[in-house]
């Protein structure tokens, strides 16, 4: 997904204004040390750091309570009016707390890890919400959100109606035989392929869709040599729709290893929108069904 990153400082001159900015704020906040809070005293004004995070909060209908987001956080469209404090793996601490949160909630991930520990020291209550590719992981967020929030009777309705929209988007695939072997394509830069591995979003979202990584014996994302590619096998290449400069099918297929592949022999690339393809929030079951019927057609069930 493309970032939006704020203006680039010195480390040091970030992590000097953020301390004395924090201070500042912290006059006007509640009390109290931050670490292993679990609900917020005061969820008034809170700053959502990770598009799922955004998305829960919509979703439990506690959108009034938002005063920022970061760049990640595409969906719902009227997200998009809120503040921007900056995209969150990016994050300044005087961004995040030039919007007076009175609280923090940030996904699992949120850096780098110096701003992240400013902010932490705060005394602006901070929550990290975990961040697994999985069924389970989309429950355990929304259910951790609507605690911190204080709304965890409406966190249940939510958890309990996502469950079963999952697990019948799981079950769409289970009679297929076949499974496809999916190569996700982060990036082509230089005809150079930067693959997913396990423990990505991608790996688990190919999974839900019934699909096989075609990549394995790495964890993240990482650039492929072309007889790597080849030993993979991929049917299908899958990209994100709007992730950085626009890459063509063209440059794609040319690339002369995934040219050599099932993929590249039958021109197939799946290309969805990354905030709804690997967002593991409420809108995920959708996503895995779009991704089977993609990779499937009419082999996927109702």
């Amino acid at each position: 997904m493309r970032s939006v990153s704020r203006p680039s400082v010195l480390r040091g001159s970030i992590i000097g204004s953020a301390i004395g900015l924090s201070l500042a704020f912290a006059a006007m906040q509640p009390a109290g040390a931050t670490e292993g809070v679990s609900v917020f005293a005061d969820p008034s004004k809170i700053a959502a750091i990770g598009g799922s995070i955004t998305e829960i909060v919509y979703a439990l209908g506690e959108e009034k309570r938002l005063v920022a987001r970061d760049s990640s956080s595409l969906y719902p469209k009227a997200a998009l009016e809120l503040p921007d404090v900056g995209y969150m793996r990016q994050l300044s601490p005087e961004g995040v707390l030039s919007v007076n949160p009175t609280a923090i909630l940030a996904l699992q991930g949120s850096g780098p890890k110096e701003a992240v520990d400013v902010l932490k020291k705060t005394s602006i209550p901070f929550i990290e919400v975990p961040e697994q590719y999985n069924h389970e992981g989309i429950l355990q967020k929304v259910r951790i959100v609507g605690k911190a929030l204080g709304v965890e009777a409406k966190a249940e309705v939510l958890a309990k109606a996502l469950d079963a929209k999952l697990t019948a988007a799981k079950k769409q695939t289970e009679s297929i035989k076949e499974r496809k072997r999916v190569l996700f394509v982060l990036s082509v830069q230089g005809g150079k392929i930067m693959a997913a591995g396990s423990d990505t979003a991608a790996n688990g979202m190919v999974k839900l869709a019934g699909g096989v990584n075609a990549v394995e014996g790495f964890s993240g994302y990482k650039q492929m040599s072309d007889e790597a590619i080849v030993t993979a096998r991929p049917d299908v290449i899958l990209m994100m729709s709007n992730a950085g400069p626009p890459v063509s099918g063209d440059e794609v297929f040319g690339n002369p290893s995934i040219a050599s592949t099932p993929a590249g022999t039958a021109r197939k690339l799946i290309r969805i929108d990354g905030a709804y393809l690997l967002g593991f929030g409420p809108r995920t079951a959708d996503a895995i069904h779009d991704l089977a019927v993609s990779l499937y057609g009419a082999q996927v069930t109702d």
